[in-house]
């Protein structure tokens, strides 16, 4: 099909394109890839020297981030098991007795604890951290928190009708529209089959799940992200998502709820689905997926968080910042933008209480101040 295409197009006297101006063609009928996705006017594709580099440099914060978050798990598991076994006077593995009682109290049906349950976990973790930074924000209390604001004087205060709105969409998403999904999550993972034991998976193996799940999270986040920025598709869904240009911690899950389902969800349930997961395992990754996005979108970069710079950056310019780990926006030039602000130098976890925008304040414009005026 490729070589007809291109001995078409040579025969009629036009020039040979490659596979890339041929699938881009394909993906936006007759335009050009910057005038079909929103906001991907201005894009300048990335120079073949640097991508080298910045690939390598981009993998290694990948690589830290997850290196040391399974390091800082590990630790804190060995040493949280140790003080709760103690402290309660639970007896053999801590884990496995908090599952056993799980499964005493609401039965070992896989059914429900996939669909019921994975929705009431995931309630639970999205509105008690959601429920802080909202307060925080409705309050401006404590005050110091605002030194951390990636875009200051934003949402100072909430508009509350916004707010209500919000509120509103998450809860249909994450009611609704959630337990849909996880049926169909269900029937597709007993057509994989996937682990049902009442005991719970070795430590070492959900590790290696979480990773494989992070892994394709990032890919199928990206590629449907992007797409919803697709002229076709942004006005009439993720347009609801971006009338935030500065968002808060609760638009994590802001969505139209087909974007909910294609981009929210679907990439999230694509490493239990190709792992076989146990259904423990799904919660303990949903819940570390919620945690993310709820920290990419709280407007705020607080010492000791993974930076939300990047995703802050996207709400702000739109065409920048779509994935998570941000190894495919290298890929295809779509954080060009992001490496040349700012914002770029403070992508990084602060290790001190330093506010980032006081560790790397933005350029002073360079002249004399003649009665007060910059020249």
């Amino acid at each position: 099909m490729g070589d007809l295409l291109d001995n078409i197009h040579h025969c009629m006297g036009a020039p040979r394109r490659s596979w890339k101006d041929q699938y881009s063609v394909i993906l936006s009928g007759t335009m050009s890839e910057a005038e079909a996705y929103q906001g991907d006017q201005g894009i300048v594709p990335r120079q073949p020297s640097h991508a080298a580099a910045d690939l390598l440099s981009t993998l290694k914060k990948a690589l830290f981030i997850i290196g040391s978050t399974t390091i800082i798990f590990a630790a804190l598991r060995n040493s949280l098991t140790y003080h709760l076994q103690h402290f309660w006077g639970a007896s053999g593995n801590f884990w496995q007795h908090q599952w056993d009682k799980i499964l005493r109290s609401f039965g070992d049906d896989s059914f429900v604890l996939l669909v019921y349950g994975t929705t009431i976990v995931s309630y639970i973790v999205y509105w008690t951290v959601g429920s802080i930074y909202t307060l925080v924000d409705l309050t401006n209390k404590p005050a110091f928190l605002k030194r951390y604001k990636i875009q200051p004087g934003t949402n100072e205060p909430i508009e509350l009708k916004k707010l209500v709105k919000c509120i509103v969409w998450v809860n249909i998403n994450q009611t609704i529209v959630s337990i849909l999904f996880s049926m169909l999550c269900y029937y597709l993972m007993s057509l994989r089959g996937f682990d049902q034991s009442t005991q719970l998976p070795t430590f070492h193996w959900v590790l290696f799940e979480l990773i494989v799940c992070i892994l394709l999270e990032e890919i199928g986040f990206y590629y449907s992200h992007r797409l919803f920025h697709h002229r076709l598709l942004y006005k009439h869904f993720h347009k609801l998502h971006h009338e935030w240009q500065s968002p808060i911690a609760i638009t994590a899950i802001y969505a139209h709820p087909l974007e909910h389902i294609l981009s929210n969800m679907a990439p999230v349930f694509l490493g239990p689905l190709v792992m076989g997961s146990h259904v423990a395992t799904i919660w303990l990754w949903v819940s570390l997926a919620l945690l993310s996005t709820l920290n990419a979108h709280s407007g705020y970069h607080l010492p000791f968080f993974p930076s939300p710079e990047a995703h802050d950056f996207h709400h702000l310019k739109f065409n920048q910042c779509y994935g998570v780990l941000g190894v495919l926006d290298l890929l295809h030039g779509t954080d060009d933008k992001f490496r040349a602000s700012k914002c770029f130098s403070r992508h990084l976890m602060m290790l001190s209480l330093v506010p980032p925008r006081e560790a790397y304040p933005d350029d002073k414009p360079v002249g004399k101040v003649i009665k007060g005026k910059q020249c």
